[in-house]
């Protein structure tokens, strides 16, 4: 026996290498999609129980994000596999490298539908029949980049559709408070999700690809701007609607001020800075979902004064 083979490593069982592929597949090892998800659904839970959402539907809700989330990114590769492996940052995703054929990508993205809307049915009617709607958004998404410029627009619509669902599974209704929430955070995704694009945005070119960062063009920086304020007055409005005080205010400047070294940062437009930025919002998110949460948990400022 040769020395090599005397040390050679064992070979990987075959089921435990599917499941790293299938796991990579999902972005198990990446959470940030799920965190940027997570945030914006909290916040709208918060805000429908006017504190700490009951047990069952935290979970059902935080577990939801997690699984629509994975189904996602599989559906998003599935639809991009043409795209991929033109792309330095994706050309070695499981689709684009060919190590994950595309109909197990698909029976994947299936069974995880299925978990998430086996959750689903333990809320109630309004919430079940919203669910569909999140349904098609998510597996619809995808395509749009090769029909409009605007699919972070779309991705924003997808993300925050949890937002409306979680005041029906907690009130049985959507208020007007649920849908300027909802229009917050599809501001706040494409403003985000724009950063996102712009790591891209040279590849996307050549590919034939379409995003909001090539619409805007030169003048990115001052759409995004124009996103981020859009964003932050929405989340103002949802604020004074709801009654929300001086802890709210403060995490949403806290919020305002991340975002305003975001645009330090990516300034000069580099790919590295941009991605940066886009990662930093998982921040920005879980500072707006603090103030909310120190809102309904610390007693009134007027209370500790008396």
């Amino acid at each position: 026996m040769h020395d090599y083979e005397r040390f050679a490593e064992p070979a990987v069982p075959r089921w435990r290498e599917r499941l790293r592929q299938y796991w990579a597949l999902v972005r198990g090892d990446r959470p940030i999609g799920w965190l940027l998800l997570l945030w914006p659904t909290w916040w709208a839970l918060w805000i429908a129980a006017e504190g700490v959402p009951p047990l069952w539907t935290l979970c059902v809700f935080s577990a939801g994000v997690w699984l629509t989330r994975s189904a996602g990114c599989v559906i998003n590769d599935y639809a991009d596999r043409w795209l991929d492996p033109h792309v330095e940052r994706t050309k070695d995703r499981p689709l684009a490298s060919g190590a994950v054929r595309g109909r197990e990508a698909l029976l994947l993205f299936a069974a995880l539908m299925l978990v998430a809307f086996a959750l689903v049915l333990t809320m109630n009617r309004l919430t079940i029949a919203m669910s569909v709607v999140g349904v098609l958004l998510a597996a619809s998404y995808p395509y749009l980049k090769r029909h409009t410029y605007l699919p972070q627009v779309y991705l924003g619509l997808a993300f925050g559709w949890a937002i409306p669902m979680a005041f029906a599974a907690v009130q049985g209704t959507v208020p007007p408070i649920g849908w300027v929430l909802f229009v917050a955070n599809i501001f706040w995704t494409t403003g985000y999700d724009t950063w996102y694009a712009m790591v891209d945005r040279e590849d996307d070119i050549r590919a034939g690809s379409k995003s909001t960062a090539i619409l805007f063009g030169d003048l990115d920086l001052v759409a995004q701007g124009v996103l981020y304020a859009l964003a932050f007055a929405a989340l103002a409005l949802v604020g004074r609607e709801a009654g929300l005080g001086p802890n709210y205010w403060l995490g949403l400047a806290l919020a305002a001020l991340l975002v305003i070294w975001e645009f330090v940062v990516a300034r000069h437009r580099e790919r590295e800075a941009c991605f940066r930025v886009f990662l930093h919002n998982h921040w920005v998110g879980m500072t707006i979902f603090a103030g909310i949460a120190a809102h309904y948990a610390l007693p009134p400022v007027t209370a500790l004064a008396g």
